[in-house]
């Protein structure tokens, strides 16, 4: 299929989901997990930090390995891609949904509505363990990382770590909007992770993937347009 046959099923279908991965933001300059992997932190698996356990034992350590990540995040913005889906969204309410992998933000610092974050969101924080009544009342502790001072219980980003579940809230509406839409938008994922992958093998809809490189959806997808998402989304959802 073509380009221009992709614009006319964007331009037919009622609801629309984007489904979009670490590809999206790498023309923004968002380091992906590996490339964070620099300096200090050099000897150090991304996986043995991005999890419950190693947060317990060090606390501290993974707090700043975080603040790095965030700090890095910080420096870059949207790209014309997110640009595009949120003007989309902006001219046509209701009509495309995004839901995506990456925990950097950028879907939202574009103003894109709604956004599911399947993955949580890099610069937020939440509770390590479920808040006592103190913990809502109390002035942080400014400690890395902070901390209920009258129970003690630690703060920590509200991403999801590896052996963690994907919040059920998000997920579950991922998947009704999945299974409502008449086309699903692929954008920068290589469709390795799931369940965030699965969404695109059980749409009913019309499926796109829109990335430079082959991914392992592409078996799936009814038309594969190779290019960027900063190349491809503003002249595919241009009306």
């Amino acid at each position: 299929m073509s380009f221009e046959d992709v614009t006319r099923w964007v331009r037919a279908a009622r609801r629309i989901v984007l489904l979009s991965g670490a590809g999206m933001s790498a023309e923004s300059g968002v380091p992906t997990f590996r490339d964070a992997q620099t300096g200090l932190w050099a000897k150090f698996r991304p996986e043995d930090l991005a999890t419950e356990d190693a947060f317990r034992r060090d606390p501290a350590m993974v707090w700043d390995w975080y603040a790095m990540r965030r700090e890095m995040v910080a420096k870059v913005a949207p790209n014309a891609g997110h640009g595009a889906v949120a003007a989309f969204q902006q001219r046509h309410p209701g009509r495309l949904t995004v839901v995506t992998q990456n925990v950097d933000g950028l879907h939202q610092r574009a103003r894109s509505p709604g956004v599911l974050a399947l993955h949580g969101n890099i610069a937020e924080d939440k509770w390590l363990e479920p808040p006592r009544a103190c913990c809502e009342v109390a002035r942080l502790r400014p400690d890395r990382p902070p901390s209920c001072p009258t129970c003690g219980n630690l703060r920590r980003p509200a991403v999801v770590w590896f052996g963690e579940m994907l919040p059920e809230a998000e997920l579950a509406a991922a998947q009704d909007a999945a299974a409502a839409c008449d086309l699903m938008l692929v954008v920068g994922t290589s469709g390795v992770v799931y369940p965030a992958a699965g969404l695109a093998r059980s749409t009913r809809g019309k499926v796109v993937v829109l990335n430079p490189v082959p991914t392992d959806l592409d078996d799936a997808a009814d038309a594969v347009l190779r290019g960027t998402a900063a190349t491809l989304l503003p002249a595919l959802l241009e009306d």
